[in-house]
């Protein structure tokens, strides 16, 4: 199973300490944009979703640094689906410099809310048939 998305950042000098490294808190930032192209290029608005009522709020996040990402460098973040979704949606990272090294890899774990009981739901219908029409598709 994979469906990959990549998306293309820039580090912002903002994003740095005083060495010029990439504070680690906004590797979460990263893999949240990330994560809205993967939808994206599945074919579903976020901002739609949650006014359907589904809200998809992190459950789990898991990062392994290992090398620093730098200000101006050109992140490359490639966001895989790690499985059907179920009340879950699982995502891998792998994120690389405008070299192509391996700097971060990195695992969530989001789960479907409904916006008015804030309980878990499953998967809405409409989001499994892109996936799966994606995974058929081989795309």
């Amino acid at each position: 199973m994979a469906i990959i998305s990549e998306t293309k950042v820039k580090v912002r000098y903002s994003e740095t300490d005083q060495m010029g490294v990439v504070y680690h808190g906004n590797y979460a930032q990263y893999l949240e944009l990330s994560r809205i192209g993967w939808l994206d290029q599945l074919g579903v608005s976020y901002k739609l979703m949650e006014e359907n009522g589904v809200m998809l709020p992190v459950y789990e996040i898991a990062l392994k640094y290992k090398k620093s990402a730098y200000f101006d460098d050109v992140l490359k973040i490639e966001t895989c689906l790690k499985k059907k979704p179920t009340a879950r949606i699982e995502f891998s990272y792998k994120i690389y410099n405008q070299h192509e090294e391996l700097l971060t890899t990195a695992v969530t774990t989001l789960v479907f809310v409904d916006a008015e009981t804030r309980k878990p739901m499953v998967c809405p219908d409409d989001i499994m048939e892109k996936i799966e029409e994606k995974l058929l598709l081989g795309v």
